[in-house]
């Protein structure tokens, strides 16, 4: 479920008061998106979870903190908090555990608010980016899953990653042209 901008803003508001209600709110308005966001970029259900989990938590404790003065979407903040969290999770293992996205676990990852029409194309398409995504440089892996998979748009994109939209534009044109050419490469080699 979409949320407008109006909303958002009023939401985002709130929580700058400590309304546990409103934080409740954008938990369940974001808690899918945010999950196969970071799903995808550390590739397992657990560690998914619970960097999801703590993501949230740190969120309260910068609002109970009275950090979030200057911040602007929500949305952004989740994602931001996010990459923070992966980028420190991918620190404290380097090294010691490889990324491995496979369908075996049986991780449903679609968003239980959609048609069954658009999950039924989410998951077929998932499928085939599943085998592909984790041969992408991190960067275009992370514009590809902000973008298709979890549809935000190019200004959210570039709050969330410090860039501008020019940017993260040629970045989302590039990350489309290496996972095509990972494609297009599979189809040759069959």
């Amino acid at each position: 479920m979409k949320i407008g901008k109006i909303e958002e803003k009023l939401l985002l508001y709130k929580i700058k008061q400590s309304d546990k209600e409103a934080f409740i709110r954008a938990y369940d308005l974001y808690v899918d998106q945010l999950y196969r966001f970071i799903y995808f970029k550390v590739g397992n259900r657990e560690e998914a979870e619970d960097l999801c989990s703590a993501m949230f938590l740190k969120t309260w404790h910068y609002i109970l903190e009275n950090s979030l003065k200057d911040q602007k979407t929500l949305k952004a903040l989740f994602y931001k908090i996010s990459r923070n969290l992966i980028i420190d999770h991918y620190r404290k293992t380097r090294g010691r555990e490889t990324i491995s996205l496979d369908s075996e676990n049986g991780v449903n990852i679609t968003d239980e608010k959609q048609s069954p029409d658009s999950s039924f194309e989410l998951q077929a398409d998932l499928l085939v980016i599943q085998t592909k995504l984790p041969e992408l440089k991190d960067e275009y892996r992370e514009v590809i899953i902000l973008r298709f998979i979890n549809e935000l748009s190019i200004n959210e994109i570039a709050e969330i990653l410090d860039k501008s939209k020019g940017n993260v534009r040629i970045l989302i044109y590039r990350a489309l042209n290496a996972l095509k050419g990972l494609l297009s490469q599979e189809e040759k080699d069959k």
